[in-house]
C-alpha cells in the first residue's frame, strides 16, 4: 500500500505508510509522521524535542467486509517555546477518539437509512460508539439554535414517558425547526430560552400558545411586547372533553332505557365533524336520534358547531360580534358546563381575537410532536435525555425514515 492510497482512500495526509499485517479477520495498516512535522499542541511552535511515543490504534473505513485498523506511534513533545510536556495531535481523528474523522462520516451515512444498532452490527462496533458519533455531530450543529430571526413561535408540552414526565418545546413557525427542548412543564422550563432571547435581544412578534396560566404569565412576563393567540386545537379539545362529561353524566341520569341505549356509544360521533360522519354506517343517523331525546346534549352539540365559525370570519370586527353572541348563548343555556366555558372565553377574548392579526396556531407543533412520538417508538425509547433532547432539536433537517 502506497502513502498516497493512505490520503485519497482515507483521507490521511502527513503521514507515511510503513507496512500491513492480516490477522484476527482485520488489515492493520502502521503508519508514522514525518518528525519534521511535528509541533507543540498547545502553542503550534515546531521548536520541540521527542520525549517518546505510545502505540495508539484508530479505526478506519473498512475494505469490503473487512475492519481496518491504524496503527500509529504517537509522539511525545517538550516544546522549547512553552515548556508544555504533551503528546503530539493526530491529524485524521478527534482528540481521544479511536476513530478516524473519515469512519465518523461514514457512520453518519449509513445513519441516514438504518438504526444505531444496525450500523453498529454492519461496522462490527458498539452502539454505544455510533451513538457517540452521531450525538457528538448533534452537539457542533444543534446544541444551541440560532434566535435572531425568530418572530413567530408556538409552545406546547409533550408527555414522553409514564409517570408525568414531560418536555416541554418551541417551534419555530417561520421555519419549522425546534429552537428549544426544556425538562417538565410550565414556566419553571421556559426560563433557559427566556434567558436566551434576552441574551441575543430577539424581538418576538406572536407567540401561540394553550390558555394555560403558566405560559399565559410566562409570556406576558418575559416577552410583553409579543401578541398572544390562543390556539384553536385546544380551545375545540377543551370544549370536547366538557361535552363527552356532559354526554356520560346524561346518560347516569336517564331514567328511561330507550333513551341510555340511543346515547351510548355516541361519544365520537359528538366530537366529529358532520361532513366526516360515515353515511354507510349510518353515523349521522344515530346521532340526530341522540340528539332529537336528549335537549341539552343537542344544544351543547349545536353550539360546537357554532363555535367553529369563529374562526372562519371576514374580519377581526366581525369575530368579535359573533364571539360575544356565541357567550351569550351559551351562559343562557342553562347547562354548568356550557356556563363555565363561555366564561373561560369571556377572560381570553383578546388571545382568541388576535388570531385575526396573526392567524398561527400550534398545529405545526402537534406534528412536530407526533414525529418526536414516532421516533421514540421507532427507538425504543432514550436513556439519554441530551441525546433524545438533541435529536429533536435536529428533527426538521430529518428527510429519511425516522430511527432511533
Amino acid at each position: 500500500m502506497s502513502t498516497s492510497l493512505l490520503y485519497h482512500g482515507f483521507g490521511i495526509q502527513g503521514y507515511q505508510h510503513v507496512h500491513t499485517q492480516y490477522h484476527d479477520g482485520a488489515i492493520h495498516f502502521r503508519i508514522r509522521q514525518d518528525r519534521f512535522s511535528l509541533c507543540c499542541p498547545e502553542c503550534g511552535s515546531c521548536k520541540v524535542k521527542r520525549r517518546g511515543q505510545v502505540m495508539r490504534r484508530f479505526r478506519t473505513l473498512p475494505l469490503g467486509d473487512k475492519p481496518v485498523w491504524l496503527e500509529l506511534l504517537v509522539p511525545r513533545v517538550w516544546c522549547l517555546l512553552c515548556g508544555v510536556l504533551r503528546q503530539v495531535k493526530v491529524g485524521f481523528a478527534s482528540w481521544r477518539r479511536s476513530y478516524t474523522r473519515s469512519f465518523a462520516r461514514y457512520a453518519l451515512g449509513l445513519s441516514r437509512h438504518m438504526t444505531i444498532k444496525d450500523v453498529a452490527r454492519h461496522l462490527g462496533v458498539g452502539w454505544d460508539l455510533i451513538k457517540d458519533i452521531q450525538k457528538r455531530r448533534l452537539l457542533r450543529r444543534f446544541a444551541r439554535p440560532k434566535l435572531h430571526k425568530l418572530k413567530q413561535i408556538a409552545i406546547d408540552e409533550i408527555s414522553i414517558g409514564k409517570g408525568h414526565r414531560y418536555l416541554t418545546v418551541v417551534l419555530d413557525l417561520k421555519s419549522g425547526a425546534v429552537v428549544f427542548v426544556g425538562d417538565g412543564k410550565g414556566a419553571e422550563a421556559l426560563e433557559p430560552f427566556w434567558a436566551r432571547l434576552k441574551r441575543q435581544k430577539v424581538c418576538l412578534e406572536a407567540v401561540a400558545t394553550d390558555m394555560s396560566p403558566a405560559y399565559i404569565s410566562a409570556v406576558l412576563t418575559h416577552v410583553p411586547e409579543a401578541t398572544l393567540v390562543f390556539d384553536r386545537f385546544h380551545v375545540t379539545k377543551l370544549y370536547n372533553d366538557g361535552l363527552s362529561d356532559l354526554r356520560r353524566k346524561l346518560y347516569h341520569e336517564a331514567t328511561d332505557l330507550m333513551q341510555k341505549q340511543v346515547i351510548k356509544g355516541t361519544r365520537w360521533l359528538l366530537l366529529k365533524n358532520p361532513e366526516n360522519l360515515d353515511q354507510d354506517r349510518q353515523e349521522a343517523e344515530r346521532l340526530n336520534e341522540a340528539l332529537r331525546l336528549n335537549q341539552p346534549l343537542a344544544l351543547a352539540y349545536y353550539l360546537k358547531e357554532d363555535l367553529r365559525q369563529f374562526w372562519e370570519q371576514p374580519s377581526k370586527t366581525a369575530a368579535a360580534t359573533f364571539l360575544e353572541d356565541w357567550i351569550a348563548r351559551a351562559q343562557s343555556a342553562g347547562i354548568p358546563f356550557l356556563r363555565r366555558f363561555s366564561k373561560t372565553l369571556a377572560l381570553h377574548r383578546r388571545g382568541l381575537l388576535a388570531y385575526y392579526d396573526y392567524p398561527i396556531s400550534t398545529g405545526p407543533l402537534e406534528g412536530t410532536n407526533n414525529k418526536i412520538k414516532t421516533m421514540q417508538r421507532q427507538a425504543y425509547g432514550f436513556r439519554d435525555r441530551e441525546f433524545f433532547k438533541l435529536k429533536i432539536l435536529a428533527l426538521h433537517e430529518t428527510r429519511y425514515a425516522l430511527v432511533g
